[in-house]
C-alpha cells in the first residue's frame, strides 16, 4: 500500500488509455452480470425448486391429459405426502406478446404445496370464497399494474366455454409474494371449480401433477412407484424432480449456461489481450524509469509489485465498477424485457466469482509486462 501513490501516478500518465482499458473492462463485467441474470431467468427459479417434490406428467408429452382421479391414487401410495394437479390454460391478456402461465388449481393443497408463494390470509379466504377468483405473482401484478378487485379479462386460446364463447373473467383477489428470492411471480391460479364447470370440453381431465414426497432421500422410490401404478393403463406417467422438469423446459432453448459460458470466454479473452498490450505498452514506455527505479535501491521483486499492483487496480477500478454498476441496473431496473422474465436478479454466487475474475484479469495481464520489468538490467535499460 506504501507504493499506492507511485501506481496511481503512473496511471495517470496516459489518461485516456487508462479510461478507455478501464471502461472495457467495465462492459465486460456488465455484460458478466446481465449473462447470469439470464441464465437464472432461463432457469425458471429451478434453484428455488422443492427437493421434496415431484413432477407427474403423461408419459408421451406433456400437452396430454391425465385423469383427475389419479390423484386419489396417488395418495395411496407409500411415501407420498400430498398430490395437487394443475393444467395450462394459455390464454391471451389483451395481446399474444402479453405471455404469462394461467394455470386452473384447488386452492387449499395448492398453497400448501408451494409454501414459498406468500399470499395474505384474508386474499387466502377471498380466493376460497370466490368461485371466479384468482391469485397472481406480484412480478406479473406490476407489469400490467394490477391490484386487487380488478376484473381481468382472458381470451381463450384452448379452453373454450360451454356457451361457445372464448372469453373469460377472473376476478383478482390476491398477490402473492416470494419466500426467497428466485421464487417465480409470474404466475396467475383461479379455480379449478369454476374451470371444470365452465370449460366446453375435457371434464375429468389435469395436465399434470406436483406430488411431496414424505422423506426426499426417497423420491426417487416414489416416482418409481407412481409410474410402476400407471403402467399400462391409457395414460402412462414419467415422474421427475421438480428441478428436473423445470429445467428440462430451460433446455428447450439450448444448453443456456454453455451458450453464455462460450459468450463469456469470448469477451475475456479479448479484454485480456486489451488489458495486457496497454501493460506491456506502459513497460516499454518506462523502461528508462523503471531502471532508475533499481538503481536508487528498488528490488526485483518490488519493481514486479509496481507493475503487477498497476495491473491489477485497473482492472479492479474496471471490474469492480462494472459489477456494482450491473448489480445496480439489475436490482433497480430489473428485467429489461418488460416481464419475459418473470426471475431476473444477479445471483450472490455470481456476484462472488466476477470478483474473483477481476482479481484474475488483473493477474493474468499484468504478469508478462511485470516479469519483464523484473528481469530489467540498469545498464541496458538505461541505454536504450
Amino acid at each position: 500500500m506504501k507504493y499506492l501513490g507511485l501506481i496511481l501516478s503512473n496511471l495517470k500518465r496516459k489518461k485516456l488509455r487508462t479510461a478507455l482499458t478501464a471502461l472495457s473492462i467495465l462492459v465486460a463485467f456488465v455484460l458478466f452480470g446481465f449473462l447470469a441474470a439470464v441464465r437464472v431467468a432461463f432457469s425458471q427459479g429451478v434453484a428455488v425448486a422443492g427437493v421434496d417434490r415431484l413432477v407427474v406428467r403423461h408419459k408421451v408429452s406433456i400437452i396430454q391429459f391425465l385423469p383427475a382421479s389419479y390423484g386419489d391414487r396417488m395418495h395411496q401410495l407409500e411415501g407420498v405426502d400430498l398430490a395437487v394437479h394443475a393444467t395450462w390454460f394459455g390464454g391471451i391478456y389483451q395481446k399474444p406478446s402479453n405471455f404469462f402461465a394461467q394455470m386452473p388449481v384447488e386452492p387449499e393443497p395448492f398453497l400448501d404445496m408451494f409454501p414459498e408463494y406468500i399470499l395474505d390470509p384474508e386474499e387466502k379466504a377471498a380466493w376460497l370464497a370466490t368461485r371466479t377468483g384468482a391469485i397472481v405473482g406480484r412480478v406479473t401484478a406490476e407489469r400490467f399494474g394490477w391490484k386487487i378487485g380488478d376484473r381481468i379479462p382472458i381470451q381463450a386460446t384452448i379452453w373454450n366455454k360451454k356457451d361457445g364463447t372464448r372469453a373469460w373473467e377472473f376476478d383478482l383477489v390476491g398477490i402473492y409474494d416470494g419466500a426467497e428470492k428466485g421464487t417465480d411471480l409470474s404466475g396467475f391460479f383461479f379455480r379449478q371449480d369454476y374451470f371444470e364447470e365452465a370449460r366446453a370440453w375435457g371434464e375429468g381431465n389435469v395436465g399434470w401433477y406436483y406430488v411431496r414426497v414424505k422423506d426426499p432421500d426417497q423420491a426417487a422410490q416414489v416416482a418409481q412407484a407412481i409410474d410402476a401404478e400407471f403402467a399400462n393403463s391409457p395414460a402412462e406417467t414419467k415422474s421427475e424432480p421438480e428441478g428436473a422438469f423445470v429445467q428440462g423446459f430451460a433446455n428447450q432453448v439450448g444448453n443456456i449456461a454453455r451458450i453464455l459460458t462460450a459468450i463469456l470466454a469470448a469477451v475475456f479473452f479479448t479484454i485480456l489481450l486489451i488489458a495486457g498490450n496497454t501493460m506491456a505498452q506502459t513497460v516499454r514506455e518506462r523502461i528508462s524509469e523503471l531502471a532508475v527505479l533499481k538503481a536508487v535501491g528498488f528490488t526485483d521483486r518490488a519493481v514486479l509489485g509496481l507493475v503487477l499492483g498497476e495491473s491489477c487496480l485497473l482492472t479492479g477500478i474496471g471490474g469492480l465498477l462494472g459489477l456494482a454498476l450491473a448489480w445496480v441496473l439489475i436490482t433497480v431496473k430489473g428485467d429489461p424485457t418488460g416481464g419475459a422474465f418473470p426471475v431476473f436478479y444477479f445471483p450472490i454466487p455470481d456476484l462472488v466469482i466476477g470478483i474473483f475474475l477481476v482479481v484474475v484479469l488483473g493477474v493474468v495481464a499484468g504478469i508478462l509486462p511485470s516479469v519483464q520489468a523484473q528481469r530489467l538490467q540498469i545498464a541496458d535499460a538505461l541505454r536504450r
